[in-house]
């Protein structure tokens, strides 16, 4: 590189991150961080340490503005606000599929989708049927999650051994189940309704969509209206995450220029500077510049400019923060063997995978389907235990319904859950794949 031309000047998370995703895709790369972030927890959490442990996470952290003000424990501000921007790209993530990603065509996105609701539906019911009259029924909906940070780390391990067809669909079921899991949190795990509250969020929410067509591009203006929403929502009963989801929705996906005037622009630019002599900026020279700037910045979607944005903050802060502070939990045989937590292992382990191969199966019968490019029955079989790493999700949702030891004896059953199946699916998938393709 020139010497007169100087490397851009990389944000703090990017100066982190950078040696890592060179060489495997972000979500692979923020899988292994969670990991090392939920053994960490564990570890402490068993140690003579757990005192603190728990006490750390238990601190009351006050925001106050005059006389108002929120008081809330740590942990409960990693679940209930640091989460939100985890949702926020989720919601992201799920508008980009739909408009220009794997769900875009209702052809292409049926056998994924019918996998997803198969995948979530069965471990549901076994997880009801095995339970029983055994405390803890408010948890149903802790094994139907799938944690998609967990599913590409393993096959980044696996790479081409597992075939692009299998990866696609794997993506695509991850993303249908972060919309059942959206949609159950938002109806099941809120709480009483203030209707004056749900007022001032659909109101934030429509100042967004006013900017939105007037033009603003003013991030800070965006981000206090959001903030104002997921306040609103906080105090509507409404689980606050459910606004990170609404709002990454509303975030356009679309660029406001096109490629077409960005050509122009360039063009235009490039002409003026090559008639006026540039060795001295002049205003007229900054403010040619400023613009060609804008026009590039604005022929990218904000959707793509955010998700590139908050994605590294999402998979290696966030995400881990959240692990440290809710897979801390103390093992003890009880809690292994309590019929909560067997039942939720049991729903992962064996309701993911025979509801997602079952779903597929039945379309496939019935032509009404296609199995994925290149994948036998027994690579499924392990592609749906690798859906049955619940843990994020899984983990959230047994925090929103559950508390005490029951939620001890949860989380548990999700750790080892999720450890079963992301052992087993990895094994099945090595052996039931060629090396080489």
């Amino acid at each position: 590189m020139s010497k007169d031309i100087k490397e851009p000047k990389l944000r703090p998370i990017e100066k982190l991150t950078k040696p890592l995703t060179h060489f495997l895709h972000i979500e692979a790369t923020s899988g292994l961080v969670l990991l090392v972030a939920t053994i960490a927890a564990i570890v402490v959490a068993n140690s003579p340490y757990e005192k603190f442990y728990s006490d750390f996470w238990n601190t009351l952290l006050n925001i106050s503005i005059g006389e108002a003000g929120l008081s809330y424990p740590l942990w409960y501000w990693v679940n209930d606000g640091l989460m939100t921007i985890f949702f926020f790209l989720v919601g992201l993530e799920i508008k980009r599929e739909i408009v220009s990603g794997e769900l875009r065509e209702v052809r292409r996105v049926i056998s994924p989708a019918v996998a997803a609701i198969g995948g979530a539906v069965v471990p549901a019911a076994i997880f009801i049927f095995l339970l029983g009259d055994n405390p803890g029924m408010e948890g149903w909906a802790v094994p139907m999650a799938t944690d998609i940070a967990f599913v590409v780390g393993v096959l980044a391990i696996l790479g081409k051994r597992v075939p692009q067809g299998l990866k696609v669909f794997l993506l695509a079921l991850a993303i249908v189940d972060d919309i059942i899991a959206v949609l159950v949190i938002a109806v099941f795990y809120s709480g009483a309704l203030s209707f004056l509250s749900l007022f001032l969020a659909a109101l934030g929410v429509v100042l967004i969509v006013v900017m939105n067509k007037l033009g603003v591009r003013s991030l800070t203006a965006y981000i206090l209206t959001g903030s104002f929403v997921w306040l609103a929502t906080l105090k509507s009963g409404i689980h606050p995450t459910i606004a990170g989801v609404v709002l990454g929705f509303l975030t356009p996906a679309l660029p406001f220029i096109s490629k077409e005037k960005l050509k122009v622009g360039l063009k235009e630019t490039i002409d003026y500077l090559n008639k006026t002599d540039s060795s001295q900026e002049t205003p007229k020279i900054k403010e040619s510049i400023d613009a060609l700037s804008f026009t590039a910045t604005e022929s990218i979607s904000p959707l793509e400019r955010l998700e590139k944005g908050i994605h590294p903050w999402a998979a290696f802060l966030i995400m881990p923060i959240f692990a440290l502070a809710n897979a801390g939990v103390p093992f003890s045989l009880d809690a292994v063997s309590s019929s909560l937590s067997v039942s939720i292992i049991t729903a992962l382990f064996i309701g993911k995978p025979l509801g997602i191969v079952l779903s597929l199966l039945i379309l496939v019968k019935f032509g009404l389907g296609i199995k994925p490019g290149g994948a036998n029955w027994l690579a499924l079989i392990g592609g749906g235990c690798l859906a049955g790493i619940g843990f994020t999700m899984s983990l959230f949702v047994a925090s929103l319904s559950m508390e005490g030891a029951l939620l001890v004896n949860a989380k548990m059953g999700v750790l080892v859950g999720s450890a079963l199946s992301g052992v087993t699916g990895f094994l099945l998938l090595f052996f039931s794949l060629s090396k080489n393709r």
